[in-house]
Order: structure tokens, then C-alpha cells, then sequence
């Protein structure tokens, strides 16, 4: 099934999730990537582009590359990100070129009684919410064909940023928060790039609910992780934004993968030993 000719570039792609992309994606497509302030590893691969969406024109970047693919793990400037993703749409329109746009459980953020679906309208509270609702928004008046917007809950890993926080507030001796009425599904690098892997080699497009199948207490969870980091005592600060449950979820429920590409909580635990 594999396609080695597609094209792909990867915006974002020396951050945490951009770069576990790359890695999954480059021994089976023509893959690229930005970077902004990158170690000298991406300087150096020729595969990796200079890109800072405050003062580059994506187009220019576009044009050079020519992608059929192009997933989008933008971070920073909300503003930039905005005008960035109205060039995509631009470029996407009049090419034969699709977006994957990496989205995120808080486009539900207002929704707090219930987890969310594919097809549920969005509304949220925070900032970052309606920056990802906009995008959303931009990406839904093109074509279904021409973009897929993946939705992620809450991303682990051994590299990532979230067990980067706590491993650090353990070693300082801080507390690590805690949110005992929020429930919530999870993912991990590992499994997220897989499913993004799969997405393209079949070409689904859409909206996708990539998380797990299941749900967990935030608090049970962490604590469970931190578990398996190793043989620490670390001290937890308990949060309660309300009294009730609040539910920060996004499930499957239209667009299911097939069963090997779907994880529990558990298996998203199990892939926590010490690294």
C-alpha cells in the first residue's frame, strides 16, 4: 500500500509532534520540514527548511517544495498561525495538495458535561480553542477531499513536553498538578504517528478523533505515569475548577480506525518506563 511518491512537507516539523511525524513518515515518502530555532541537525538535513511563519511567506516555501501533503504542527504566534493557514487554503484550492491539520480537544473546550465527537459543533472558552475553532472553520468551507482535521487529546510520550514538566517538578521537588474531576482520553507520539501514517497511505480525509478509546481521571492518570518514570514520592497539588465532573475528550465515533491502530489508556501508560 505504501505510495513512496507522495510529497510530503511537515510545518512545524522540528517540534515534539512534528518531528515524531517526520521520523514515521521520511523511510517511506519524499518528506520535508521547518524548522525555526532548530539544533544544527536540521541546518544540516537537507530535507529541512528555514521557516518563521512571523516573517516568511508560506507560498514561497510551497512553490519550492511542490507538496501533495502537507500536515500542519504549527506553534507560536496565533496571529501568524492564522495567516499562515489562509495561505494554505489558498494554495490547497487550485492544486492537487491536501492539508492534515493537527487540531485539538480544547476546539470543546466549552463543552464540559460530556466527551465530544467528530461531527459535534465546536465552541470553546480558552484562546487557544478558538485559534484552533478559526482554523478549523478555514480549512471546513474547502473541499472534504482536499483536508483532514485531527483532533488530539492530550499527548505523552517518553520525549514529550508533558512528562519533560513533570520529571522536572519531581527533581525540583515541586508539585505536580493535578485535576481530579477532569476526565479525559490520551494519546502518545507513538501511536499518534502511526495512525497519521495510516490516514495518508489510505487517503481519508475528514475530521478524526485521534485519542484513546477510552476514558481516565487526569488525576489517575498522571499518577499512574509517574509510576512507571520511576521510584519517586512527588508531591501532588489537587485542582478542582468545579465541583462536577468535567470532561475534556474527544472520541471516535464516525470515523473509527481499524482495531490495531486503536489504544487504551492503559496501552498509552504501558509505554511509560523509564527511557
Amino acid at each position: 500500500m505504501e505510495e513512496g511518491g507522495k510529497k510530503i512537507l511537515i510545518l512545524g516539523g522540528s517540534g515534539f509532534l512534528g518531528n515524531a511525524i517526520y521520523k514515521e513518515l521520511c523511510n517511506y515518502f519524499d518528506t520535508y520540514g521547518t524548522y525555526l530555532n532548530a539544533r544544527r541537525t536540521f541546518e544540516e538535513n537537507q530535507k529541512f527548511f528555514r521557516y518563521d511563519m512571523q516573517e516568511d511567506d508560506v507560498f514561497q516555501l510551497l512553490e519550492k517544495i511542490r507538496p501533495q501533503i502537507i500536515i500542519s504542527a504549527l506553534r507560536g504566534n496565533f496571529a501568524a498561525q492564522v495567516q499562515a493557514h489562509q495561505h494554505l487554503t489558498e494554495y490547497i484550492s487550485g492544486r492537487d495538495c491536501k492539508l492534515y491539520f493537527l487540531s485539538s480537544a480544547n476546539v470543546f473546550d466549552a463543552y464540559s458535561k460530556y466527551p465530544s465527537y467528530e461531527n459535534d459543533k465546536t465552541l470553546s472558552e480558552s484562546v487557544y480553542g478558538r485559534l484552533k475553532i478559526k482554523i478549523e472553520n478555514m480549512l471546513l468551507r474547502l473541499p472534504k477531499k482536499k483536508m483532514a482535521i485531527l483532533r488530539l487529546p492530550m499527548v505523552f510520550g517518553n520525549g514529550s513536553p508533558r512528562i519533560k514538566e513533570i520529571k522536572n517538578l519531581i527533581w525540583q521537588n515541586e508539585p505536580v498538578e493535578v485535576f481530579p474531576n477532569l476526565v479525559i482520553n490520551v494519546t502518545n507520539d507513538d501511536k499518534l504517528t502511526q495512525q497519521i501514517h495510516y490516514l495518508i497511505n489510505h487517503d481519508k480525509t475528514g475530521i478524526f478523533h485521534l485519542g484513546s478509546i477510552d476514558l481516565v481521571h487526569h488525576e489517575d492518570f498522571i499518577k499512574e505515569i509517574v509510576e512507571r518514570i520511576g521510584n519517586f514520592n512527588p508531591i501532588y497539588k489537587r485542582v478542582y475548577t468545579t465541583n462536577e465532573e468535567r470532561y475534556l475528550a474527544v472520541l471516535p465515533k464516525d470515523n473509527n480506525l481499524p482495531k490495531n491502530l486503536r489504544a487504551c489508556a492503559q496501552d498509552i501508560i504501558d509505554h511509560h518506563i523509564l527511557g
